[in-house]
């Protein structure tokens, strides 16, 4: 599609692809899931965005794996706020997302008390934003799932501007 885009239209649109530090869980290995990647990028994309994780190291050892294979565009990580780890453990269940342990078992701790749930993931949330950033991360890219108020909380933690 990334060619067939660049060929129809050249320069005129920026091209942003999906990538996934953790692989595509319908990838046959990590090593195709990068190829796919690097077919995509070699068509013309301009930058990707990530799936949701985490753990940093995850996007950090992808974006290096990246780099040795001659990627060099920017691929922004994909963060997920937490809302509620019934949703969020089946959603992650489906795309292939990990839930490290430590994270799933205090959060299934919380039960059915969301404002506590929500306030522990915000912490969190914002603790992995600040190592992205702090690593080199060319930005932020937040799946809101229509919550804005937790995603303005936690720019404003990390003193970021809303664009």
């Amino acid at each position: 599609m990334v060619a067939f885009i660049r060929e129809q239209t050249g320069d005129w649109f920026e091209i942003e692809v999906a990538a996934y530090p953790e692989f595509h869980p319908e990838s046959s290995s990590a090593g195709a899931d990068l190829k796919h990647f690097k077919a995509k990028v070699d068509a013309g994309a301009d930058a990707a965005i990530t799936q949701y994780f985490y753990n940093t190291d995850a996007y950090f050892r992808f974006v290096d794996q990246c780099q040795a294979l001659g990627i060099n565009i920017p691929i922004v990580p994909g963060v997920m706020p937490i809302y509620n780890y019934t949703q969020l453990a089946r959603f992650s269940s489906v795309c292939g997302a990990d839930i490290p342990r430590w994270l799933r078992l205090r959060l299934q701790d919380f039960g059915d008390d969301l404002p506590s749930l929500r306030s522990f993931g915000m912490d969190v949330v914002t603790e992995l934003s600040e190592r992205l950033i702090a690593g080199g991360a060319p930005g932020l890219h937040f799946y809101t799932l229509n919550q804005a108020g937790i995603i303005s909380t936690i720019m404003q933690r990390l003193s970021l501007p809303a664009s």
